[in-house]
C-alpha cells in the first residue's frame, strides 16, 4: 500500500472506480508535467447523484459532502490516468460549480469540502488555488462539479 492509499484507509475513505464520462470527452489528460481532470459531478458511493440546489433544499452541510465525493472522484481519475497518486506533486487548481438559489452566496463554503479533503489526503500538495461559482444548473441535476489540474512526475 503506497503513503497516500495508507492515508485514505487511516481517513476512512475508498476511492470509487474512475467514473466514465456522461458525454464525448475524456476523464482526464496528462500533458507532460500536468494532468487536467474533468468535471467530476457528485455521486455518493452507491453511484447515485448527489442532486439539488444550494439554498432552495439543499444546505451547505450536503453540498460539503457532495464536494468531498467531487474530490474522491478526482482522485480516482488521478489514480486512473497515474497508476499511482503518489506521482501528485501538487494539486495547481480547483475550479467547482455549485447549483445555487439566486440568492446563495456561500459557495466557497461549499467547495471547502473538496479542498479539505485534498489536504487531508495530500497534506501540502492537496493545496492550491480555486474558484467557487455559482450557477443555476449542472448536468445530471447535480449539485456540485469539480474539475482540476495536478501537477505530476
Amino acid at each position: 500500500m503506497t503513503s497516500i492509499d495508507q492515508r485514505l484507509s487511516e481517513l476512512g475513505l475508498k476511492l470509487p472506480d474512475a467514473p466514465q464520462p456522461v458525454a464525448n470527452y475524456v476523464p482526464f489528460l496528462l500533458n507532460g508535467d500536468q494532468l487536467f481532470i474533468s468535471g467530476q459531478i457528485a455521486k455518493d458511493a452507491s453511484g447515485q447523484v448527489l442532486t439539488g440546489t444550494l439554498g432552495k433544499g439543499v444546505s451547505i452541510e450536503e453540498g460539503q459532502a457532495a464536494a468531498r465525493h467531487c474530490a474522491l472522484n478526482l482522485l480516482a481519475q488521478a489514480k486512473a490516468a497515474l497508476g499511482d497518486l503518489n506521482r501528485v506533486v501538487q494539486v495547481l487548481r480547483l475550479t467547482g460549480f455549485v447549483a445555487s438559489a439566486a440568492d446563495f452566496t456561500d459557495q466557497p463554503k461549499v467547495i471547502n469540502g473538496a479542498s479539505d479533503l485534498l489536504v487531508a489526503v495530500l497534506g501540502d500538495a492537496g493545496r492550491h488555488t480555486r474558484s467557487a461559482v455559482g450557477v443555476m444548473s449542472l448536468p445530471l441535476n447535480a449539485c456540485v462539479e469539480i474539475d482540476a489540474i495536478f501537477k505530476v512526475r
